[in-house]
């Protein structure tokens, strides 16, 4: 019998396999892991190798998604899996089917609401009951979402239990998005099948507030042409819809929903620390020069995907838009950034604001994305590289350090699988910064 691989990663050969293959094979840590390279083709497969000079360090794994029985085996050869074959509505079903079955982690780049809906309610349950922790949204969509709400959460939580012993709670959550990047070709093929392929009645009922959530918030902030975020002390954000927004806000909402749960049924101190609150309700936009441009910015948004719907003007716009495969040249990605400043009011009297802020060097939608979900894979097998001299030799896995939710196992979330241990190993790739502070009241003013 075969030894099992740490990694395996499906669609290897795609534009952004090949980024997440490069990044994993100079990795500082990459003698305490193997792994796999899984694509359709076994002479792509090996061109591809060789190429980046990888023949003899990884193993080939020839896999069509689309047939039930390679599927299962190579599954079975593994420890982790690393999907980035989409859109995942017509895809992706079947290998989070065959990691649940088989007890194997799983960790993907999906955007789509409707997908991810599907598999909470088809494999959730059965994933705690076989240990596999299943962690779809791990890159651009939607890392850098989840971690804000998470790390304003604990800010809140730092300053300790009020006169009556309870922990500050979270209230209005908003993010705001400044980027510049290419557009994947995986989004635009996701959002075309998700008008062509994804039933009615399931787009609609993915869309309402909480959709994915096991817990329903009592708050959720309305669709607005134009947003203003006051930063306490600095200049106010101004912006206009962002299209990542949807399926960010969903994921934040199952991290909060994830965490009201928990407390309810552990209710102990951490449980506590962790919940968000039941006022928290979280949204973001894309920041703008101003007010017009951001009105511009949101109409267009909306004109051109009520253009979308019509089939005929659908066609057309295939042949201009990004197709998957597609991407910016190395030199075009280092020149891309990321920063997400986030706004979290507590619910107390007189209410605290926090300030957190995520900022990326890199093209968000394709370097940081490779760095993102590469991360997070590892996050299930090593420490992070500052604490590599803990690993042990021939042993390797690291879920005793992740939170409580993954030792269960299920359909988790960026931050309730992966936690502070994402968090460190995103600083340690040198590409992400973070920070989080009370910005309006200086006696408590206190970093997470």
């Amino acid at each position: 019998m075969n030894e099992k691989t740490d990694i395996l990663l499906l669609g290897a050969t795609g534009y952004t396999g090949g980024l997440i293959t490069r990044y994993l094979s100079v990795h500082p840590q990459r003698a305490h892991f193997s792994l796999a390279l899984g694509a359709r083709s076994a002479d792509k497969l090996k061109k591809f190798a060789q190429e980046l000079g990888l023949s003899g360090s990884v193993k080939f794994v020839q896999v069509d998604v689309t047939k039930e029985d390679e599927v299962e085996a190579a599954v079975k050869s593994t420890r982790v899996v690393i999907n980035t074959v989409g859109p995942y509505w017509l895809w992706g079903t079947p290998v989070v089917r065959s990691c649940v079955r088989n007890g194997v982690h799983y960790v993907d780049l999906t955007g789509e609401t409707t997908f991810i809906r599907r598999i909470i309610t088809e494999f959730d349950y059965f994933a705690t009951k076989t240990g596999s922790i299943i962690v779809p949204a791990c890159g651009f969509d939607s890392i850098p979402s989840d971690i804000t709400a998470y790390l304003a959460n604990k800010t809140l939580k730092s300053l300790g239990p009020t006169p009556t012993g309870e922990y500050l709670a979270a209230g209005e959550s908003t993010s705001a998005v400044m980027t510049v990047g290419g557009v994947s070709g995986g989004t635009v093929a996701s959002m075309m099948v998700a008008l062509e392929a994804v039933p009615k009645n399931e787009t609609k009922e993915s869309m309402l507030p909480y959709s994915i959530s096991p817990f329903i918030g009592l708050k959720t902030q309305p669709f607005r042409f134009l947003y203003n975020l006051v930063i306490p002390g600095s200049k106010t954000l101004t912006g206009g819809h962002w299209v990542m927004a949807a399926s960010n806000k969903a994921i934040v909402e199952r991290s909060f929903g994830l965490l009201e749960i928990q407390n309810l049924t552990a209710k102990n101190k951490d449980s506590q620390i962790a919940r968000y609150g039941p006022q928290f309700s979280y949204h973001e936009f894309m920041v703008t020069s101003g007010a017009v441009s951001a009105i511009v910015l949101t109409a267009t948004l909306l004109i051109g995907f009520g253009l979308l719907l019509v089939k005929p003007i659908r066609h057309v716009a295939k042949a201009f838009l990004p197709k998957s495969g597609d991407g910016p040249t190395d030199e075009d990605m280092q020149k891309g950034f990321l920063k997400m400043t986030n706004i979290t009011t507590s619910t107390s009297s007189p209410s605290l604001k926090v300030e957190t802020v995520i900022k990326g060097k890199g093209d968000p939608g394709y370097l940081l994305t490779a760095i993102m979900i590469s991360e997070s894979a590892l996050c299930f097998l090593l420490p992070p590289v500052s604490e590599s001299s803990k690993i042990q030799p021939g042993k390797i896995g690291n879920i005793h350090s992740l939170p409580p939710l993954a030792q269960k196992g299920g359909v988790l979330t960026p931050v309730t699988a992966f936690g502070d241990v994402l968090i460190q190993r995103l600083e340690e790739s040198g590409r992400f910064e973070f920070s989080s502070s009370v910005v309006n009241d200086a006696i408590h003013k206190k970093d997470a």
